[in-house]
């Protein structure tokens, strides 16, 4: 954390603009004050002012005060550390003067408040790669992220290695992609470098997260944009590219204006432009902003997005790889894992390898959100267990509450039944479950969560985003989202379950990218371990978890019985 401003021997007059502040001298104590969006969205820009001029007020000469990214317990924010101590200090609001009393007094050393960092249940069970410089670097300052051994990967990279090392290190660290579908990254790396293109090759990151509950990728942009941009510059210079996009969504403001500024910074410090860290090789990054469309995530569609046409996705092959934007060799990797690759360049590809399971390596974020009493952004190695995750780190459910379910992977993902919570977080483990890894999201549910109302919640979103380009799921969508409605209201049959089912199997096997193929998860997943809620809505006319507007009869109020979905049939 690098901030400005000499505290004098009378404190100065109050600042009107929230800023970072640092003795002339050494350091004493800091307090490192979390501005990703969910503690600014509680007032932490303006906690920074008040807490400034607070410190000055009370002649703290010795103690820092500045911002950082994510510290990762978002149900508790306003968020601040306090590093020298060991301590975080929980819902430190603006606006509330008692709510400072104990920062105050810790930093002054009259006491020690707060929640200390070690042995605690929400921070130690974490191991962090990819969230290592959150929560402790300014991201808006890239002398910071230098200090703590920022662009040292990438100025060993282009000046010790050639670019088939580079890619040797990613393969052996088995990394995965950490959008969703785990392709090994190593292999898609050559798979670029060993294209012959005479009109170039471009290297795009993918920034497009638009599951619901999913925050990851965009408080990684927010907390760290420059180990982001580090990952893409190596792998510019392993594939051969000079040329990188960032496309991320216009819902993401934070994260767009952390992210342009850090380009800036580096471009001006030598580490992107026309000669990299002193060397020959050039690499140039520009935003792409996108629209908010889910559908885009999809890599052929995001490719037309970023060429300025309409985002839907294309048949392949060919891929990306080989004819992507523009026609050209294109690598394509999300933020988490190019945020990964610095410290695989850093420490080698057996650093990373080391962690995790056999098939599934190194850390993975996670959004830990739903009915759990820890919400936020965790990181964690592969192979922990569900279990782990909800009732260690995530503290267990409210009290009187029991636990029904886990939904991970976003809309294509799966809810994972209590049977299964001793089972291994990785990609294998997860997909047999039925579920699958994603791109992070987590979402915990209890007893009051209805099954069939969840699987009809993820259809909505499902056709809502549908590009409408293939007809399997333009209509499938549509049509699984009506039987899952008639089902909530009490008009569902057994026929129309049997219809669902088929016409599932139907979207999944026929639609021509990732959305349609994993729009049917929400359904199987939740028919094949809570088909029991599904025959209560249609056989006894009741929601189990009491959700559904289902009237005291039985019978839904708004749809007449004998109505069938095309106007006829009665139910069962």
């Amino acid at each position: 954390m690098t901030a400005v401003g000499t505290p004098a021997a009378t404190p100065p007059p109050r600042r009107r603009q929230a800023g970072p502040l640092i003795p002339e001298g050494p350091v004493r104590a800091s307090a490192h004050i979390c501005q990703a969006a969910g503690c600014q969205s509680m007032g932490s820009d303006r906690l920074l002012e008040v807490l400034s001029d607070e410190v000055l007020g009370a002649g703290l000469r010795d103690v820092a005060v500045g911002r950082v990214g994510c510290l990762g317990l978002c149900s508790a924010g306003p968020l601040v550390a306090v590093p020298e101590q060991g301590r975080v200090f929980e819902r430190v609001r603006p606006d509330d003067g008692a709510s400072r009393q104990d920062l105050l007094s810790s930093l002054s050393g009259e006491a020690k408040g707060g929640r200390p960092l070690a042995g605690d249940s929400f921070f130690s069970p974490q191991v962090k790669v990819v969230l290592e410089r959150s929560g402790t670097v300014d991201p808006e300052r890239v002398d910071d992220y230098v200090a703590s051994g920022g662009y040292t990967a990438l100025a060993k990279a282009v000046s010790e290695m050639a670019p088939e090392e580079v890619v040797a290190e990613v393969v052996k660290s088995g990394l995965r992609g950490r959008g969703g579908a785990g392709y090994p990254t190593g292999l898609k790396w050559r798979t670029v470098a060993i294209q012959d293109s005479h009109a170039g090759k471009y290297v795009v990151c993918n920034a497009d997260e638009g599951d619901p509950g999913a925050f990851m990728d965009r408080s990684v942009l927010e907390s760290c944009p420059h180990q982001v941009l580090e990952g893409m510059a190596i792998a510019g210079y392993a594939v051969g590219a000079s040329q990188g996009y960032v496309y991320v969504r216009a819902e993401y403001p934070l994260a767009v204006k952390r992210l342009s500024h850090a380009i800036r910074e580096a471009g001006r410090e030598g580490f992107l432009g026309r000669e990299v860290a002193g060397t020959r090789f050039g690499f140039e990054v520009e935003v792409r902003i996108g629209a908010g469309a889910f559908v885009c995530g999809e890599e052929t569609a995001l490719i037309a997005s970023v060429q300025g046409g309409r985002g839907t996705p294309r048949p392949r092959p060919p891929y990306p790889a080989a004819s992507g934007l523009w026609g050209c060799p294109t690598l394509i990797n999300n933020v988490e894992t190019f945020a990964n690759i610095p410290a695989v360049v850093a420490k080698g590809g057996e650093w990373l390898a080391s962690m995790g399971t056999e098939r599934s390596k190194g850390t993975k974020v996670f959004a830990l959100a739903g009915a759990v009493a820890n919400t936020g952004l965790i990181e964690v190695p592969m192979g922990v267990t569900l279990r782990e995750i909800v009732f260690g780190i995530g503290g267990g459910l409210a009290p009187g509450r029991r636990f029904k379910a886990v939904q991970t992977g976003g809309p294509a993902g799966g809810c994972i039944p209590e049977d299964l919570l001793d089972m291994p977080v990785d990609y294998e483990s997860l997909t047999q479950a039925g579920s699958m890894m994603g791109s992070g999201g987590m979402i915990v549910m209890d007893d009051t969560s209805c099954m069939v109302d969840v699987a009809k919640f993820f259809m909505d979103f499902c056709r809502e985003e549908s590009c409408g380009k293939c007809a399997p799921c333009r209509v499938g969508t549509q049509e699984m989202w009506r039987f899952l409605d008639r089902m909530t209201r009490g008009a569902g049959t057994r026929r129309d379950l049997e219809q669902l089912e088929s016409l599932a199997d139907m979207v999944r096997s026929t639609s021509l990218c990732g959305l349609g193929q994993g729009a049917p998860n929400s359904v199987f997943s939740t028919l094949r371990y809570f088909r029991d809620e599904y025959l209560a809505h249609i056989d006894d006319r009741v929601c189990p978890a009491g959700v559904c507007a289902m009237n005291a009869g039985g019978r839904s109020e708004a749809v007449p019985a004998g109505v069938g979905v095309a106007g006829v049939g009665s139910p069962k």
